[in-house]
């Protein structure tokens, strides 16, 4: 079940760059404890800020989560999430501690 107060879209982090949201595939991590996560964001600097500016992205309502669920199941959606720029690994690879970069 969706919380009452969870964000009306999901900006969501894609597998590759796509003409058509239909063909779009979102991409899941794995947690250290084995489960799917999808990396959903409530605005889009959110996303660029997480998972970088050139990172191919989808918006969607939060009222169709179900219906991405079906297409390509997830255990969780982890919120308020802060996290580096990093280039994790797709589904089935764990997730790496990310590198402290200073500029």
């Amino acid at each position: 079940m969706i919380p009452k107060n969870f964000p009306p879209v999901v900006y969501a982090p894609c597998i590759e760059e796509t003409e058509s949201s239909s063909n779009a595939r979102v991409r899941l991590r794995i947690t250290r404890d084995g489960r799917s996560a999808l990396l959903g964001y409530s605005a889009l600097d959110r996303l660029h800020t997480c998972v970088g500016p050139d990172e191919p992205w989808m918006v969607l309502p939060t009222a169709q989560l179900h219906s991405l669920w079906e297409s390509a199941p997830f255990d969780l959606i982890p919120s308020m999430l802060l996290c580096p720029i990093m280039n994790g690994p797709p589904a089935g690879e764990p997730l790496r501690r990310p590198r402290h970069v200073t500029s």
